[in-house]
């Protein structure tokens, strides 16, 4: 196999699962030094052993700059260098406008908006030139779903921090791009379909490709803007929805 990211330290925050998870096997596969961190610490022991290769998991939450400050810390202790960041940690929940209160609110754009900010901002005194950060988008910033307004601000607020961040980073030579998702089966999603076949048929009718993404599919497109194969690739957007945003 292509090792890619041989000696390359990756961050990537909510790696305990779904597309965080997947992410992470791939570049621990392709020889990358992954850390991961997670809220709790044994989802965050299982992905470390099903990872392997060495990786890391530290706890913490990514809303916390303390917890933040401490992930950086161990990795300049360890490495002393940051070659990608995979700013992943999100949460999704649909609240019609009438019904959105002050914790929505807080809660949404602390991980969706604050975190990313922190994540980033925290890890940039490691970053040289060459470096990568991925963004963890959606493709609910562009569409505009209905009864979750919250959350699609949120990710329309990733679109325009890879924007604002190439621009700043661009002096460093530091690329900033997008992936962003459409309805992806993570084991979350799974185990509600499981309960709700209707709801997965109309979703799959909803997607041009007829079904929905698997975790590995955006995985690897996180990959492939991490690595010199996507070396003039900034500021960009890369839906991975099988042509929802685009048909």
């Amino acid at each position: 196999m292509t090792k890619r990211f041989e000696d390359k330290v990756v961050v990537i925050t909510g790696g305990s699962d779904g597309i965080g998870l997947a992410t992470a096997k791939l570049f621990a596969e392709e020889g990358g030094h992954v850390y991961i961190t997670g809220r709790r610490q044994h989802l965050l022991d299982e992905a470390v052993n099903q990872i392997g290769h060495g990786a890391i998991g530290v706890q913490g939450d990514a809303t916390n700059l303390a917890d933040l400050t401490s992930l950086y810390e161990r990795i300049k202790h360890d490495h002393n260098k940051v070659d990608i960041v995979f700013a992943n940690a999100g949460m999704h929940e649909a609240v019609p406008l009438e019904a959105i209160d002050e914790a929505h609110f807080d809660s949404m754009f602390g991980l969706n908006v604050k975190a990313m900010v922190f994540t980033v901002q925290k890890a940039l005194p490691l970053m040289t030139e060459g470096s990568v950060i991925v963004l963890n988008g959606s493709i609910a910033g562009s569409k505009a779903y209905p009864g979750q307004s919250l959350y699609n601000a949120s990710k329309a607020a990733v679109r325009s921090f890879a924007r604002s961040w190439t621009n700043d980073l661009k002096e460093r030579g530091i690329r900033v791009n997008v992936v962003s998702p459409g309805g992806t089966e993570t084991r979350l999603i799974r185990s509600y379909l499981d309960a709700q076949p209707e709801v997965e048929e109309a979703l799959n009718k909803s997607v041009p490709l007829g079904r929905l993404g698997k975790p590995n599919e955006v995985a690897r497109t996180v990959l492939f803007l991490a690595s010199s194969e996507s070396s003039f690739v900034a500021g960009h957007e890369l839906f991975v929805d099988g042509g929802v945003a685009a048909v």
